[in-house]
């Protein structure tokens, strides 16, 4: 079917008249005419009778309308899908629940004016291939080697998120204000859906390793809500959660967040993004991402070793 055809049957449609859609298709009448002609062949259904005051659908002609309507819509979409300027900002998050989602909802309340498509591909290396291919524009991630990464991938950090506990009501810490993070090696830390070789997986085994830390990655991960009613009912298991997780919980389960202290580990998000990417709204998000927090250091934060420089 050819679009163009298609395109000046919606604007005789409109219109009325084959001479009006000509002159706003900048061709000649005779080109419109052919056009629907080879349309009415293509369908085998006549679309217009012609008569004295103008063209009038027929019956199949009032059928076709709204589909080629859509057509038209669907290509218009298709071509401004690769036209930096005119699609929304495609953002990965990692998970829509962590504090990643959360900084971009703050962008989007700052500008408004920018649409943001966001996406959850869960993990740095599809990340990269996604800003490689460009199908997204830019990820939220933790950058474990940025020795490794392609040349023409940039990123920087722009946000230390630091780690509580989480606990149930039967807990023994379910009363204590703080613990240390050595504290911790006392205690079954649960974290399902931890995948060897991720950037996650690697910030926790570097945590397990540098205070002798229990970390059970061990079980399906069904969720957040099966993870939340699981603490709830346990007297001995415990999580780790970001005070910006956007999640909510009954209050059935009076749950605990204890901070943790001397040291608070710290999770260190980045941005990345193609150093080619020419989309708009690519340098305002980075430009205002810096204003949101800047990177922790210092004795009371605990990072991974590839993460301290």
């Amino acid at each position: 079917m050819n679009i163009e055809a298609v395109r000046a049957f919606v604007l005789i449609a409109e219109h009325g008249r084959f001479q009006d859609a000509a002159a706003e298709l900048r061709v000649t009448q005779q080109a419109v005419s052919k056009r629907i002609a080879a349309l009415e062949r293509f369908l085998g259904v006549p679309l217009f009778t012609r008569g004295g005051h103008g063209a009038e659908l027929t019956v199949d002609g009032r059928a076709f309308l709204p589909h080629a309507k859509a057509v038209l819509l669907a290509v218009r979409g298709a071509v401004e899908s690769v036209q930096p300027d005119r699609r929304a900002l495609r953002v990965d998050v990692l998970r829509r629940r962590l504090v990643s989602a959360d900084l971009v909802l703050d962008f989007h309340r700052r500008h408004p004016e920018v649409e943001i498509d966001l996406v959850d591909l869960g993990g740095a290396q599809a990340a990269f291939d996604a800003l490689l291919d460009g199908s997204i524009d830019a990820a939220f991630c933790c950058v474990r080697d940025a020795s490794a990464l392609p040349a023409v991938i940039s990123h920087r950090r722009v946000h230390d998120e630091p780690l509580e506990l989480l606990v149930g009501p039967r807990h023994p810490l379910a009363i204590a204000r703080e613990i240390r993070l050595v504290d911790l090696a006392a205690y079954r830390v649960w974290v399902p859906g931890i995948v060897v070789g991720t950037e996650w997986g690697d910030y926790y085994e570097a945590m397990a390793e540098d205070f002798r830390i229990g970390i059970d990655a061990t079980g399906p991960d069904f969720g957040m809500e099966h993870l939340l009613d699981t603490i709830t009912d346990s007297a001995t298991l415990t999580t780790f959660i970001g005070p910006r997780m956007r999640i909510a919980w009954p209050q059935r389960h009076e749950l605990r967040r204890i901070p943790i202290r001397r040291p608070t580990p710290i999770y260190p998000w980045s941005l990345a993004w193609h150093s080619v990417n020419r989309h708009p709204a690519l340098g305002t998000l980075r430009d205002h991402l810096p204003e949101t927090a800047a990177p922790t250091s210092g004795p009371d934060a605990w990072l991974p070793k590839w993460a301290r420089t």
